[in-house]
């Protein structure tokens, strides 16, 4: 490892026990503000005898996808289901294609990222805000590509990576605006949990964390997409374009212009100094 790797390296353990340390401090912020309604409900359960555990609130509230895979797979509805439905400002065959940025921009960018994967939460950390800011300025248009795999992990499996990327689907559905941002939070230190634990699963807990997105908060419209499951299909058809993709083995990952980008240590560029190196420097011009 050059001395120039090694500063980097050491650099981002110094971030990430930054965070780590900053982590569960605030993610206070989250437990008090979900706790509220479990205060109230362990309250009336002592003075009416409400027979039902308070841990019940923060459960996922949709274990069971087999019907969002029906519609997924070509099914005109199935239980809850109406329809299959995509988010606005989505492209493609199933509106499965999600493309940020100036559509006559030189270059694409393409992230590959599981909602509940704490590396790409890292990633997120270090270069989100420059990603936004890059879009904006036109340097490039961004293509995000999500895959659920962490639910399938039998060691800890759950919902958590579905549910996340639909909510993303009902952000976006408002705003490609409200989407970047609410990514932003639900990636961030003080809201991202753990890997081993499926808090996204709960359709509550990302109501709560949409409240620090401007276009999001109190926006009854996008609470019933979220309540509702309405863009759970599409999620698994975004999650099947990521399995599809045979170049991506892992999270997160990326790709310019179609070329998966590797640092030396074959990984994805995770410090803004390899992000700078491997994307801005060979964006063409």
């Amino acid at each position: 490892m050059s001395k120039r790797n090694s500063q980097e390296a050491k650099r981002v353990a110094r971030e990430r026990l930054r965070a780590e340390r900053e982590k569960e401090a605030k993610k206070a912020k989250m437990r008090r503000q979900l706790g509220v309604a479990g205060a109230v409900v362990a309250a009336l359960a002592v003075m009416g005898g409400i027979g039902f555990a308070v841990t019940k609130m923060l459960e996922p509230e949709n274990q069971d996808w087999s019907d969002a895979q029906k519609v997924a797979e070509g099914a005109s509805s199935a239980g809850r289901y109406s329809s299959y439905e995509a988010p606005a400002n989505t492209e493609g065959r199933d509106g499965v294609d999600i493309v940020i940025g100036d559509k006559d921009a030189k270059n694409t960018v393409s992230v590959y990222e599981d909602m509940r994967c704490p590396v790409c939460a890292s990633f997120e950390q270090l270069n989100g805000n420059t990603i936004s800011k890059d879009i904006e300025e036109g340097k490039y248009k961004a293509e995000f590509v999500f895959g659920t795999f962490l639910d399938r992990n039998p060691a800890i499996a759950g919902t958590g990576s579905r549910n996340a990327l639909s909510a993303l689907g009902a952000a976006l559905n408002v705003s490609p605006e409200a989407f970047l941002e609410y990514k932003k939070i639900l990636f961030s230190s003080d809201v991202h949990p753990d890997e081993g634990k499926d808090d996204f699963g709960s359709d509550k807990y990302l109501i709560n964390a949409a409240q620090d997105v401007k276009d999001l908060k109190g926006n009854k419209s996008f609470e019933d997409d979220v309540n509702n499951g309405t863009f759970d299909p599409w999620a698994l058809k975004v999650s099947k374009k990521f399995d599809d993709d045979k170049d991506v083995t892992g999270t997160p990952s990326i790709k310019l212009n179609g070329k998966k980008v590797e640092t030396a240590q074959g990984g994805a560029p995770m410090t803004p100094d390899q992000f700078r190196e491997f994307v801005h420097d060979r964006l063409e011009k």
